[in-house]
């Protein structure tokens, strides 16, 4: 979240860095917001009450994702007052909410599994922070190996091994390659290099041990893909960490977190290989020391080690703690299916990389580098395939991004075969005649995603498939310039992918149409916060039939007050928008700044003052619109009355006007007025 929009023209009277990381040590605290300042900021002690309340500040909230507060937005206690005591979450809440100061600007950082938290309400601008380019990734790589073979070679196999070469976007997940492969490139025992992610923290897992023993212990070990009892403890014990943690949302750590756990914070910190000990100066008032894992994905790959090694040893407390239901010694392929099934319901996708680990640890080859941490499973390869072939006929109800996460996990086992036929599929000149499953269509999707060629334009219905396999083809509107949606049975939570894709830093959407879905006002609220982004340059928006209502006009009118002067083409027609709809209508279309040269509004609903209320906006700002279609409306001789006014604007450049059945007797006699 940023500040509003224009606030870089305001003079800033102080700014006032927080980290959510610090702030979780007093949450359980009750303080003012006066207080609450002073106590991380003490120069600004001698600032009275009276005068915090007329200053312009900037809050910068850092990390919402390591936030551990209960930020309740509905039930919130409203507080206005900065000397009034109350818990850190209720302060914070208000103060987003601009109960408290709201001269203030408050800017949060988050990952986007947390941004959620924070309601589009209280949201004037979202900033999306990409990682690495495909640029930039070879470049690390060179800059890390100067032996130019060295890297020429582990940049080769990133580009072929598709899930690390996507992965590499995160800085992060570079440099757990680099340090992978250079010890594999660089010691006898090179054997297979990594091909997916569960391949590369494994050998992570086993590079970061090594160097742990050879730093502190001084010993070395005896095979490579050994784990000595010590280690194994440890790691279990993180392993536990890591996803009682995940589960409740948490990436930092205490030290009654580590306790918990049976971890000892020496432990911890010896291991720093993997569970990083954080300390910062900021945290000093506190006298508290702050842990973390090296990154989110170690914390997930842990967790689903942990996970498989209590699913091996028949823990049914943690399994059916986690499951939420009685699991009686279930076979590999229903475990595992019952897990992704969780993972597919969420909303945030907080769970798909952890259960993508899970997949792939079920792999025998990552449990031989693992040793006997994971244990075995008898007849594994046929567990695998039956595991494989359940997966290939999970039909739940889930959103389109969700449905990826399956083709994903198919690639963490090693199962390419859906891979190569939508490569195929992809090359072939008849694609409207092959028939494409459910996963063919989520693998599709990710793949259409994925491609460095921006596809110009996306139909749903050209695609012969069933209408849910239609449906996880959605997320592909992020790399596409014109998608035709229409008439595929969307709903308004649908609605959320399509927005991210008008929010994409890429800006490639010009034309949308979502006509005959059920979008609803729901649906259009989401997708007026894609709108309302500057980046967002969409042209063309066709909403034909989606059963709106006047509250559609109202949230699209301020979107696009926000971002006007793309869209040209709007059609609105066959929804219950009436008079009071097209009057939100009209605070854009007098927008000097509105480059609308098309509106459709046919059987809306209008009457004459819908006319009234168009012909005064366009008064002000006369000559864009080139078409305007009021067909199948009430609108009497007095609305085309109203419209005369319009008409006869010198600067008015309407070409086509549509008056279908409005009821009007004497249009001709208006005009000529």
């Amino acid at each position: 979240m940023d500040w509003a929009e224009g606030s870089e023209n305001q003079d800033i009277h102080a700014v006032v860095p927080l980290s959510f990381r610090e702030v979780n040590l007093i949450r359980d605290e009750q303080h003012s917001l006066l207080s609450l300042i002073q106590l991380f900021h003490p120069t600004l002690q001698k600032i009275p009450a009276e005068q915090l309340s007329v200053w312009k500040l900037l809050f910068i909230f850092d990390g919402l994702d390591e936030s551990r507060l209960s930020l309740e937005f509905n039930k919130s206690e409203v507080v206005s007052d900065v000397t009034q005591k109350s818990s850190v979450s209720v302060l914070l809440t208000n103060l987003i909410q601009g109960n408290l100061l709201p001269l203030a600007q408050v800017w949060i950082t988050s990952r986007p599994a947390a941004a959620n938290q924070i309601p589009p309400s209280c949201v004037n601008r979202l900033t999306e922070v990409r990682g690495f380019n495909d640029a930039q990734k070879e470049e690390y790589f060179r800059k890390r190996f100067p032996d130019e073979n060295m890297s020429n070679r582990i940049n080769s196999h990133i580009r072929n091994s598709r899930s690390l070469y996507i992965m590499c976007e995160v800085p992060v997940f570079c440099w757990i390659t680099a340090v992978v492969l250079e010890h594999m490139l660089t010691t006898e025992q090179i054997g297979e290099l990594p091909t997916t992610l569960t391949d590369m923290y494994s050998h992570f897992l086993i590079v970061q041990t090594k160097r742990k023993k050879n730093k502190y212990q001084q010993e070395h070990e005896k095979g490579p893909q050994e784990l000595v009892e010590g280690d194994k403890e440890v790691l279990l014990k993180l392993g536990k960490l890591a996803f009682d943690n995940l589960e409740k949302g948490n990436i930092m750590f205490y030290q009654e977190d580590l306790e918990e756990c049976g971890l000892d914070v020496k432990e911890a910190s010896v291991y720093s290989g993997v569970c990083t000990e954080i300390f910062r100066s900021e945290c000093e008032i506190f006298q508290k020391t702050v842990y973390s894992f090296v990154h989110l994905s170690v914390q997930e790959f842990l967790a689903a080690v942990y996970m498989f090694h209590c699913y091996v040893n028949r823990n049914k407390e943690v399994i059916e703690g986690f499951m939420k239901y009685e699991m009686n010694s279930p076979a590999l392929d229903e475990f595992l299916s019952r897990v992704m099934e969780k993972s597919l319901q969420s909303r945030t996708g907080h769970l798909d990389l952890f259960v993508r680990f899970l997949h792939g640890l079920s792999m025998d080859s990552n449990q031989k580098i693992l040793g006997t941490l994971l244990g075995r499973t008898s007849k594994n390869q046929r567990n695998v395939q039956a595991v494989i072939q359940r997966m290939k006929k999970i039909s739940i109800k889930m959103s389109p991004d969700r449905g990826i996460n399956i083709f994903h996990c198919l690639m963490e086992m090693k199962d390419r075969l859906v891979h190569q036929e939508i490569q195929e599929f992809l090359k072939s000149e008849n694609q409207s005649e092959k028939k494409l499953s459910d996963i063919h269509c989520s693998a599709l999707a990710c793949m259409l995603q994925m491609s460095e060629e921006v596809l110009d334009e996306l139909d749903l219905n050209r695609y012969n498939a069933t209408p849910d396999g239609r449906r996880r083809l959605i997320p592909a509107v992020r790399n596409c310039r014109k998608a035709w949606l229409s008439g595929c049975g969307l709903s308004e939570t649908h609605m959320e992918v399509v927005a991210s894709a008008l929010k994409s830093n890429l800006g490639h959407l010009t034309e949308l149409d979502l006509s005959k879905n059920k979008v609803k006002d729901m649906g259009v609220e989401a997708l007026s916060a894609g709108l309302e982004r500057s980046n967002c340059k969409l042209e063309t928006l066709r909403l034909v039939g989606c059963s709106l209502s006047e509250l559609t006009c109202a949230a699209l009118s301020s979107a696009l007050k926000s971002n006007p002067s793309h869209l040209t083409e709007l059609d609105l027609s066959k929804n219950m928008l009436q008079d009071v709809g097209v009057e939100h209508l009209s605070w854009f279309l007098q927008n000097p700044d509105s480059r609308l040269k098309t509106l459709r509004l046919m059987e809306c609903g209008l009457s004459g003052l819908s006319c009234a209320a168009l012909s005064s906006a366009l008064k002000s700002n006369p000559s864009h619109l080139t078409e305007l279609d009021l067909s199948k409306n009430m609108l009497q001789d007095v609305g085309v009355e109203h419209l005369s006014g319009f008409l006869h604007n010198p600067d008015c450049r309407l070409k086509t006007l549509r008056l279908v059945s409005t009821s009007v007797t004497s249009l001709f006699g208006f005009i000529m007025r």
